[in-house]
């Protein structure tokens, strides 16, 4: 078993990210363009995040579920994915992935797509 790691979509709002790491230092949250890119059609996102292992975050409500479910569908390796409107306070959605980086593990997230806050 292993703790849930998280991709930042390239839509993520930049603060999530940063209050997550704020409140718990030893999640790993990584933003996309950290990986060298600003933005990728998110196929290749989940694809990216699967072989990494991370549970992608992000605001792209409609396209990226449907592409999350593709790949469950498909029988491909999908490590989760936390959905967030643009519009909901970020306070409630940063508890949520601190909560869910410090007491769940990886694994329980594998194939599910979940909105957030939790």
């Amino acid at each position: 078993m292993s703790r849930p790691r998280f991709l930042g979509d390239h839509d993520l709002n930049g603060e999530i990210i940063r209050g997550v790491v704020r409140r718990e230092p030893t999640i790993e949250f990584t933003p996309l363009r950290l990986l060298g890119t600003i933005d990728m059609p998110d196929p290749l996102l989940l694809e990216l995040a699967a072989r990494d292992g991370l549970i992608v975050v992000s605001h792209d409500v409609k396209t990226m579920r449907a592409h999350a479910n593709d790949r469950v569908r498909a029988g491909l390796r999908m490590p989760g994915l936390m959905l967030a409107h643009q519009m909901d306070p970020i306070a409630p959605i940063i508890e949520s992935l601190v909560v869910i980086g410090a007491a769940s593990e990886a694994e329980e997230w594998e194939g599910q797509v979940v909105f957030l806050p939790l």
